[in-house]
C-alpha cells in the first residue's frame, strides 16, 4: 500500500473541484452540515464519478483515505 499523504487541496483537485483555500472553504460552508447518518460518498452534491472515487478510497484504505476522512469531518462540523 502506498502511504502517501495528500494535502486537502489535492483531494479537491482530484475531485475536479476548485482547490484554492477560498474555494475549499466556500464548498465546505455551502455543503455543511452533512448529517451523521449520511455516508460522505452518498451526499447529494457529488457526481457519480466523485462519489465512486470517495467510496473506493475508503473501501480500499487507499492513500487518499485519510484526507477523505478529514473532508467528511469538515463537512460534519457545526457551522
Amino acid at each position: 500500500m502506498n502511504m502517501s499523504v495528500h494535502p486537502f487541496h489535492q483531494l479537491f483537485e482530484q475531485l475536479g473541484l476548485a482547490c484554492d483555500d477560498q474555494s475549499i472553504a466556500a464548498f465546505i460552508k455551502a455543503n455543511s452540515p452533512l448529517g451523521e447518518q449520511v455516508k460522505l460518498a452518498d451526499a447529494p452534491f457529488w457526481t457519480r464519478a466523485q462519489a465512486d472515487f470517495l467510496r473506493e478510497a475508503i473501501a480500499e484504505d487507499a492513500d487518499w483515505a485519510e484526507v477523505v476522512d478529514a473532508l467528511s469531518l469538515a463537512l460534519r462540523a457545526p457551522a
